[in-house]
């Protein structure tokens, strides 16, 4: 088992809900990016969906977020990526029924990434160079989907593809840092919600 992995353990077993993002303290719709080096500093905006959306995690009450099981440990699992990715930051983040957002700071700072070539990412073996973002999405599918499944839920997935938006400026970051805080009351009006009768438009967290 990797460290990261007894941290997930042990975070579900105690129970720990992570701190909700506060502005004073912590410093979607795009496809994934071809040709971009997501290995250099910045902040990067990640939507992961679980497979056919199902609403796994939780349900929002009250516009607040009541996590099951499963969606502990997919809080959890974001929790401990820095342990294995130790060039990276966690920002604002949040777990949704059937998806989560969260923005990943590579490297020490914000710095607005600027457009380079797509460094080739191993599949195998021990991450010892500058990982990509796929690299940690892909780390982190990796261990919350052991966790749940055997938490009772075998058959859980994610969705195999997932979006990302390079975040080119302090104005963008502040407005997809409140997107993202705002998510559980706007469930109602989410995209990604199937009883949602009249979802906000695509990508409103550009305005």
């Amino acid at each position: 088992m990797s460290v990261g992995e007894e941290m997930v353990f042990q975070q579900v077993e105690m129970g720990m809900i992570q701190e909700k993002y506060d502005p004073e303290k912590h410093y979607r719709r795009s496809i994934r990016l071809q040709g971009y080096d997501s290995t250099q500093p910045g902040a990067y905006f990640v939507t992961i969906c679980t497979q056919a959306r199902a609403c796994l995690f939780g349900a929002v009450a009250d516009g607040e977020m009541q996590l099951t099981n499963p969606g502990q440990i997919a809080q959890a699992a974001w929790e401990t990526l820095p342990a294995r990715f130790p060039s990276i930051r966690l920002d604002a983040f949040v777990v949704m029924p059937n998806h989560v957002h969260g923005i990943i700071m590579v490297g020490a700072q914000f710095i607005a990434p600027s457009k380079g070539l797509c460094t080739a990412m191993n599949e195998q073996g021990a991450i010892n160079h500058a990982s990509t973002l796929g690299e940690m999405v892909r780390a982190y599918r990796a261990t919350s989907t052991r966790f749940i499944r055997q938490a009772g839920a075998p058959d859980f997935a994610w969705q195999r593809n997932y979006y990302e938006h390079v975040v080119r400026d302090e104005d963008s970051l502040n407005r997809i840092r409140q997107y993202i805080l705002d998510n559980p009351a706007r469930w109602q009006f989410d995209r990604d919600n199937p009883a949602a009768t009249a979802p906000d438009p695509e990508d409103t967290w550009r305005a």
